[in-house]
């Protein structure tokens, strides 16, 4: 077996799949066959592109209860049933007793699954309430606090990586999040080194659209538990940038694929950050590059030609 996991190993489609008869469902069946292919594709590729899962392995995926992590464990256990290389998955479910969580729902799907799982039980509700003032955001707390509970349950359980199920509109949502109310040019990044610098974080869902995470937990009926069990306040910047890349996509088909595209397609000598690029050391050289500043050419983008553009205001 090949220790090399390559983008042809993401899919592989069932002859059954391949030769289903028609039938009045068969539109559906097809519709469902490619968006699952698709989903196996692009978590491959991004896997693949960044290196994410390697040989001996062990992942953690962390479990919230909603459409994105359900998703990211089914088609990462897809994958593993096809992959070349040899790795163990462990689901990790919080449980920071909010008043009203469903602490059964989790434990039981992931016991139908067969995927081994472990639920850490940490009453990070009641600190939040106490040290937060009353109308005060929590996230910023409640984030800190599950971020150290679940390092140190990887470090109990062994494991190599941790999986978040952050997708693409994720990725550019924090993108313009931080270009507009942080004066940064950053995302979030589809790999990394945890802040306590002992972890490897991955997102196998970088690549994956929001929309088709919806329609595959449409289709697996996922038990979603809701996100307002602690009563924490909707990021309203968030939601209002999200609204508005929606509101782009649909008047612009494509803008999200090639604003996304630009964040794999950097120009540090075409943006103004000097510990990126030596602006002050610049020197003529007298050797033509196609890389240089055509300073008096004028820019050439491909046309758009939207109805109108009501742009959300922020």
């Amino acid at each position: 077996m090949s220790a090399v996991w390559t983008h042809e190993d993401t899919f592989s489609p069932s002859s059954a799949a391949a030769a289903a008869p028609a039938s009045p469902d068969f539109k559906i069946e097809r519709e469902t066959h490619k968006l699952e292919k698709r989903l196996c594709r692009e978590m491959g590729r991004a896997i693949v592109d960044y290196n994410m899962v390697e040989e001996g392995d062990k992942v953690m995926v962390c479990m919230s209860g909603g459409k994105d992590s359900y998703a990211m464990l089914d088609i990462l256990l897809k994958l593993k049933a096809r992959a070349p290389i040899r790795f163990d998955i462990v689901a990790v479910n919080l449980d920071q007793k909010q008043p009203g969580f469903p602490e059964h729902v989790l434990p039981e799907y992931l016991a139908r699954t067969g995927v081994p799982f472990h639920i850490e039980n940490q009453d990070t509700y009641s600190i939040v309430k106490r040290v937060i003032p009353e109308g005060k955001t929590t996230c910023g707390l409640c984030s800190r606090l599950r971020r150290g509970i679940l390092y140190r349950v990887a470090d109990e359980l062994g494991a190599t990586k941790v999986a978040l199920g952050h997708h693409r509109d994720d990725m550019l949502q924090t993108f313009f999040l931080n270009m507009f109310f942080g004066g940064k040019l950053k995302s979030m990044p589809p790999k990394l080194v945890s802040d306590d610098g002992k972890h490897i974080v991955i997102r196998p869902l970088a690549y994956v659209a929001e929309k088709d995470l919806v329609r595959w937990a449409a289709h697996r009926q996922f038990p979603l538990i809701p996100c307002t069990l602690c009563g924490s306040q909707e990021n309203l910047q968030r939601k209002q940038v999200a609204e508005m890349l929606r509101e782009w996509e649909k008047i612009f088909p494509g803008r999200i694929e090639s604003m996304f595209g630009a964040l794999q397609n950097v120009a540090p000598s075409h943006l103004l950050d000097g510990t990126l690029h030596d602006f002050k050391g610049l020197k003529a050289t007298g050797i033509a590059s196609e890389d240089g500043d055509k300073a008096f050419d004028p820019e050439t983008f491909a046309p758009a030609q939207p109805a109108s553009l009501s742009i959300v205001q922020i």
